[in-house]
């Protein structure tokens, strides 16, 4: 028998069993000593709170100042919350001055089971939906049920090191319009086998796993015994967290650091598109800051921009925006949603119709596949065009948001993205727009004259 500690279970991988040896998150050693309380009894005990909604169970209640609330949705994601929880009991940060809630979107696996396994030193409020709301929804439930003063939304499968509280909390305390991210220092790791993953994750894990014998041995096995099983097959445990071997099997994704945030240094100063760095993977805001701004967009349903959204209003109230490496956390790798592309452009729609502001709609030419930085520049001239010639321009800049917003709008509907701004041949706003364009570049406006040319073509 391979025997593999998963969470302080032995793992049998012939016949796909699990042998419990103790709830995971408590050492040898440990009589779970809780330093907040002398009444042991009374904190371990489970406060709950129903109604039509939902039911919230919580452990560890007591009434020490939260500093930080995490607010973690999940919905179906059960291997890995249970890793990313691990993560967040090793903290150096106090642990009576912070709050870890977790909102089950009405999982159907066994998420419902973690209050009754865990066995964290922090405050624990596990809400659990009665029927699935969607990602706004229940992180705006997570919101209301915080008690700190800095909040950090994190995915239900991100798995942290030991400072990142402190990490994320200590640029709080310095300032208090501010959002700091760890999400553009993109971190993927494979915590576990899934048996949905696409050939494309297979090969990726693959190649990882040969950079240590332990985790290629688990592979091998795991070759030899899929046919017999079809649940997740454990690759990381919590020895691995606790010693960070876990990162032999990460990797990294700079994609808006490479598309042209770097150049913006970790305050984006100058950048025009600083709500984008508000991304609800990895993201940290004063509560306070909310109650202004307002909470998530209930109305975004599924996966995309309700959290550039959100970033757009905070930004708009003057929200300074912080990208910090040492906040960083690491992706637990899963099947990819075939919903995804589709919610995505689905929720970019309703972003651009409740904001069709140039430097929302400007965000359609990465459709394109045009850098951050491209589109940067295109706002930039498309404001000194603005500003320089306010009534020469009327005919372009207003073919040019029209079609920024028809190109979200023929995704949304899954219709070709072409004759974005048809006008008859020979019309006098066509011989306009001609005329006009004509001028841009010898002006200095090379990039605004770009993205019109490579979209007014299609």
């Amino acid at each position: 028998m391979i025997k593999i500690d998963f969470y302080g279970h032995y793992y049998n991988p012939h016949n796909g069993k699990y042998y419990k040896k103790g709830k995971y998150y408590r050492k040898k050693g440990e009589n779970n000593q809780n330093k907040l309380r002398e009444n042991k009894s009374e904190i371990n005990q489970v406060h709950n709170l129903d109604n039509s909604l939902y039911k919230m169970s919580i452990k560890n209640n007591h009434n020490h100042p939260i500093k930080v609330s995490i607010i973690m949705p999940t919905y179906n994601k059960y291997n890995q919350i249970s890793l990313s929880l691990y993560g967040l009991s090793k903290q150096t940060f106090p642990d009576s001055d912070y709050e870890v809630i977790l909102v089950d979107d009405a999982s159907s696996d066994k998420t419902r089971d973690i209050l009754k396994e865990i066995d964290v030193p922090f405050k624990f409020k596990y809400i659990r939906m009665k029927k699935n709301k969607g990602r706004s929804f229940v992180r705006n439930i997570g919101i209301k049920h915080s008690e700190g003063d800095v909040l950090i939304f994190l995915d239900g499968e991100m798995l942290v090191t030991p400072h990142f509280i402190q990490n994320h909390y200590k640029h709080h305390l310095q300032e208090t319009n501010l959002v700091v991210t760890g999400a553009m220092h993109y971190e993927g790791v494979y915590t576990f086998i899934m048996p949905d993953y696409n050939e494309d994750q297979l090969a990726h894990l693959k190649d990882l796993v040969r950079k240590d014998p332990k985790y290629m041995e688990i592979y091998e096995s795991y070759e030899r015994t899929r046919h017999k099983s079809k649940k997740p097959y454990p690759l990381v445990t919590i020895e691995d967290i606790d010693t960070e071997r876990f990162q032999s099997l990460s990797f990294s994704n700079r994609y808006f650091l490479n598309s042209g945030l770097k150049h913006f240094g970790e305050r984006l100063k100058g950048f025009t598109l600083p709500y984008i760095a508000f991304l609800s993977g990895n993201v940290s805001v004063r509560k306070e800051e909310l109650n202004k701004s307002g909470y998530f967009d209930e109305t975004f349903v599924g996966y995309g921009a309700e959290d550039w959204e959100i970033g757009y209003r905070l930004y708009k109230n003057g929200a300074q925006f912080v990208l910090d490496p040492s906040t960083v956390a690491y992706h637990q790798e899963h099947p990819i949603s075939k919903k995804k592309l589709k919610e995505q452009w689905g929720n970019h729609y309703r972003f651009v119709k409740k904001h069709p502001n140039i430097d929302v709609l400007i965000l359609s030419l990465e459709w394109k596949e045009l850098s951050f930085m491209h589109m940067h520049q295109t706002l930039v001239e498309y404001n000194a065009l603005d500003e320089r010639f306010p009534n020469e321009y009327n005919e372009l800049k207003k073919a040019f948001r029209v079609m920024l917003f028809r190109i979200i709008e023929c995704l949304n509907n899954e219709q070709p993205v072409t004759e974005l701004y048809k006008l008859p041949e020979g019309s006098e706003e066509r011989l306009k727009i001609h005329q006009q364009f004509e001028t841009l570049r010898p002006r200095g406006f090379d990039y605004l004259a770009s993205s019109f040319e490579q979209i007014y073509h299609l």
